[in-house]
């Protein structure tokens, strides 16, 4: 996939401090021994994360790491929140130590063929920069971060909440970037229990009906400058409704100095299964009317004795580049398509996408899901195995093997690298996560 093109551009101020964040989780903790027990919930996870990609010869990434990349990752999340009456407030703290080849790379000086390895997490964007990243070289790194940090209201008819916090829309499930326009998933990412954060005001209003409406405003920095602006925040809405036979969304916004209408729903469609889809227009700042769209059927049965839930998506990423081929120039930040590949919001640099994915239950606490991402116009392909394992009530065991099929000079084969005779080409992966609960 393409989801890992995302440069990151250092915000000229200086990042927060591990001294701040660490005040900042101390007073967290002091206020929660001295509430009442009963008003507070405190949870979290410790995980260990392992990577593994091996590259192909003609590969431009075997020249920069070998051939292959390991990586690894000690984390852990915390989550706090306080609750009296109609009033909450929550708060979530992540740490990481990071290690290998990716975070190596991802601190070298040319950044081009680098970002394909991500890159360490930060908050160039948002308005609280609430993320500390170990300064310096090596293949080595430490990370402190709130990722949540709000407080709320929630009355009989409404629910407000200012801060840090994460909101999901549409109804993709593999592509889900069409109508989520806030930090969409990776269609190929295993781990979906978080998602990032932004600094927001949020609003839900409920009708009598039963529908609703939501109101998101976020407010950003230009990652150049480090300044406050309008063209670089988001104000949208969604009126959720119900039908006879299914539910629908309507989204309006303005996001990045862009406006965006979106469409969507789902029903149940040919007895037992369901029908999902969403369709997206954006006014783009260069004028040009874009048309994104992800429908799917899903459906859940027995086979063998197994419960299985099937699902078959199509996805059109308007911003893509047609005809198979693909111009590097048109993947850089400045362009429609290198924008939000720079921002997370869009995954793949082609333009026409099937997906098809069967959860298999095993045991009830062993789950299997083979899944194919395949690029309709150039015929490549990623096809993904990956299990769910819950070892015991608090261990959470995720693994994936990736396989990128397809010649070179396609999408998931490597696109050309714009050096002679190289590609920005992957071979299989290997990905292992464990968590522990409390």
């Amino acid at each position: 996939m393409a989801g890992s093109l995302r440069m990151h551009r250092r915000r000229p101020d200086p990042a927060l401090g591990p001294l701040w964040i660490l005040t900042i989780a101390a007073v967290l903790g002091i206020g929660a021994h001295a509430a009442p027990a009963e008003d507070l919930r405190f949870g979290g996870h410790v995980n260990f994360r392992l990577a593994h990609a091996k590259f192909p010869a003609n590969s431009l990434f075997h020249g920069i790491a070998g051939n292959s990349a390991e990586d690894f990752a000690f984390g852990s999340r915390l989550n706090l929140s306080w609750q009296r009456g109609e009033w909450e407030f929550a708060a979530q703290l992540q740490t990481a130590v990071l290690g290998g080849d990716s975070v190596r790379i991802s601190r070298e000086p040319d950044a081009s063929p680098q970002a394909q390895f991500g890159q360490l997490p930060g908050d160039d964007r948002r308005l609280m920069n609430l993320t500390y990243a170990s300064p310096g070289e090596g293949s080595a790194a430490a990370v402190i971060r709130l990722d949540r940090l709000s407080a709320g209201h929630t009355g009989e008819k409404g629910t407000i909440r200012l801060g840090r916090q994460a909101v999901t829309w549409g109804n993709g499930l593999m592509f889900n970037s069409v109508m989520d326009i806030f930090n969409p998933f990776d269609p190929t990412s295993v781990d979906r229990e978080y998602k990032p954060g932004d600094d927001m005001l949020y609003g839900q209003y409920l009708r009598d009906s039963g529908d609703d409406i939501e109101f998101v405003a976020v407010l950003r920095r230009d990652p150049a400058t480090g300044k406050v602006t309008l063209d670089q925040g988001s104000l949208a809405a969604k009126y959720h409704g119900f039908t006879d036979t299914g539910e629908y969304d309507l989204v309006v916004a303005r996001h990045y100095d862009e406006h965006v209408f979106a469409v969507g729903g789902n029903r149940s469609v040919l007895g037992d299964a369901l029908w999902r889809g969403d369709l997206s227009l954006t006014r783009t700042v260069d004028n040009k009317l874009v048309t994104s769209a992800v429908t799917s059927l899903s459906r859940s049965f027995v086979l063998g004795g197994k419960n299985v839930s099937g699902v078959a998506e199509y996805h059109l990423n308007g911003f893509g580049q047609g005809g198979g081929s693909y111009d590097l120039a048109l993947l850089r930040p400045g362009t429609n398509l290198g924008e939000r590949l720079a921002r997370g919001e869009v995954h793949n640099i082609g333009r026409h996408y099937l997906g098809i994915s069967a959860l298999v239950e095993l045991t009830p606490l062993l789950q299997v899901t083979p899944t194919a991402f395949v690029n309709v116009e150039d015929r490549s392909a990623l096809l993904q195995l990956s299990v769910r394992s819950d070892v015991s009530e608090e261990t959470l065991l995720l693994g994936s093997i990736n396989v990128p099929v397809g010649p070179s000079g396609t999408e998931f084969g490597g696109p050309e690298s714009g050096v002679e005779n190289k590609f920005l080409a992957r071979g299989p992966s290997l990905f292992l996560q464990i968590s522990n609960y409390f």
